[in-house]
């Protein structure tokens, strides 16, 4: 029997026996605790689709010179999700993503359309919104990568289950609370919020540890009343929590400076008697101003510190505020172009924390931009190169048609900033480099996909697949190439004797060659070498492409 297409609102005595034991079986296999929200009652998202994605360079909205390191796109972002996928997988070291909040005050589209609050599937669109991308944006993330996520209290608690199903509860690092703004509302009639969260997901327990730069604040607990030649130090409990009866091998007599045997009733010491040893011999030992403390303290010198772990209690001293944040664009563009921007202090706190120079940084919500400004003053403050991908759609509308977000917002602002720019005041900011490509995305139906992709698309592919960074396609070259380290990829849009005469002179070289060819199978008739690898195109990208994660 046929099943009719029921929900949860549907009177069960409509119901047939096959059609009740179906709705059973569905039941048993949903989660028994969890977020659950109503996938087949909303609308489906438009966005989401199985069609392959390829990336089409603009040189005119570009910064810089190639070979290009950062990477802005645009494009819906579950499509650019996609294509990273392809290209950077494992790859990202760090996500902040700043998501619309579904306040219901036209902030979150949803096909083309503003979200109001009076729209009954409001919070379920947000999360199957939101649960696509975010289980795309696990996949780019490094073995020891870190996801921030801004968010305020209306989809909070959501978004904080939400991420422990695809991130893992054991991988939940912080909910932090930003301080957002600093002087209340005299308008509000209950409570008024001062602050964001900023909820904090590791990919895996490879993140053991993570340190923010030491504050003269924090310095300042620091002293050396004894004048250790080691410098000023702090002190720290040499007992354990643990009883004797649970740490026996930690239970051992020590002696005080005046040679008094000193045993702890009930606990175990902290360190072996080797490490006790060491201690001693090293002068790390504080039994107080006249040596006569019940037990010594360690001592943790400040030379051998190496930051501070990072508190969940941010103030807008430390982070910025919002009214930061908008004034930094005014100073950009003159006027208030972006509602609401995130400060760049906030976003460079956030790095500082999270990343190491080399590493990629992605920002799939990049609205104005803030994430590539940090990473580029970063970059600049101690010679860095961290590397930005930012992803932002036009959020053109049906009343802003020509509206284009992150060619006239997100996109500008990193040109000036990495170019210069003239401030409000009329005074010369100088530029801080860095540049960037500037691309759009694709979509090719897979039926299609063979007659329409680009050979400019394929060389962009396989040099973000490689290297990491991008060079212009040389239409009058007759082989495009790359080199890294001892291995050289080519790609070959066709085949004729002047390709089979150039691949000669490259194979003599002697280097390890990965080849993409239309024609692999004849290219393997014209050379065999073990340091060749052919690979056929377009399908070794639609295989890397795939289709994981659209049902």
């Amino acid at each position: 029997m046929a099943h009719k297409n029921k929900n949860m609102a549907d009177n069960y005595d409509d119901y047939s026996r096959e059609e009740l034991i179906r709705e059973l079986r569905l039941r048993d296999r949903r989660p028994r605790f969890g977020l659950v929200w109503e996938r087949k009652e909303i609308e489906h998202e438009k966005a989401v689709n199985d069609d392959f994605v390829t990336l089409d360079f603009d040189p005119a909205l570009s910064c810089g010179e190639a070979p290009y390191r950062n990477l802005i796109i645009e494009g819906d972002n579950f499509d650019a999700l996609r294509y990273l996928r392809m290209t950077h997988a494992g790859k990202v070291k760090c996500i902040y993503i700043d998501p619309p909040y579904n306040t219901g005050n036209r902030d979150f589209i949803y096909n083309d359309r503003f979200v109001d609050k009076d729209d009954a599937y409001r919070h379920s669109k947000w999360l199957e919104f939101m649960n696509r991308r975010l289980l795309l944006a696990r996949e780019l993330l490094a073995e020891e990568g870190v996801i921030f996520v801004s968010i305020d209290d209306g989809e909070g608690a959501n978004l904080r289950l939400l991420m422990d199903s695809i991130f893992g509860e054991n991988n939940f690092l912080a909910c932090i609370a930003w301080e957002k703004r600093y002087t209340r509302s005299n308008n509000a009639k209950l409570f008024y919020s001062l602050k964001d969260w900023i909820i904090v997901f590791r990919t895996s327990p490879a993140v053991a540890t993570m340190k923010e730069a030491r504050t003269a604040k924090a310095d300042a607990n620091f002293s050396n009343p004894d004048n250790d030649p080691s410098g000023a130090w702090m002190t720290c409990s040499y007992v354990n929590p643990a009883t004797k009866e649970k740490r026996p091998n930690l239970v051992y007599p020590i002696f005080s400076p005046k040679e008094i045997e000193i045993k702890h009733p009930t606990h175990a010491w902290k360190y072996s008697m080797t490490e006790h040893e060491r201690h001693k011999a090293e002068n790390r030992l504080w039994w107080g101003n006249n040596n006569d403390a019940m037990y010594p303290r360690l001592k943790l010198y400040l030379s051998e510190t190496k930051g501070m772990v990072p508190i969940d209690l941010w103030s807008y001293k430390d982070s910025g505020t919002t009214d930061d944040g908008g004034n930094e664009i005014k100073d950009i563009f003159g006027e208030a172009v972006f509602d609401n921007p995130k400060p760049t202090q906030l976003i460079e706190r956030i790095l500082r924390i999270a990343t190491t120079p080399g590493d990629i940084v992605l920002d799939f919500f990049a609205g104005s931009g803030t994430t590539a400004h940090a990473v580029m003053r970063l970059n600049a403050e101690d010679d860095g190169n961290r590397r930005f991908i930012l992803v932002s759609c036009a959020e053109a509308t049906e009343s802003e048609p020509d509206k284009n977000l992150c060619r006239d917002v997100c996109a500008e602002r990193a040109r000036r900033v990495s170019l210069g720019y003239t401030n409000k005041k009329g005074e010369a900011v100088t530029g801080m480099g860095g540049g960037f490509a500037y691309f759009r995305t694709q979509r090719h139906p897979t039926e299609t996909l063979f007659n329409s992709i680009q050979h400019e698309a394929i060389w962009t592919a396989l040099q973000l697949i490689h290297a990491e960074t991008v060079s212009l396609f040389e239409p009058n070259a007759l082989i495009q190439r790359l080199e890294y380290g001892n291995t050289t990829v080519l790609y070959l849009p066709k085949i004729n004797d002047a390709v089979l005469n150039g691949m000669k002179s490259l194979i003599a070289k002697g280097s390890i060659l990965v080849i993409y060819s239309w024609q692999p199978g004849l290219l393997r008739q014209h050379f065999e070498d073990d340091r060749i690898s052919f690979l056929p195109i377009p399908q070794f990208l639609v295989d890397r492409f795939g289709n994981r994660g659209i049902a």
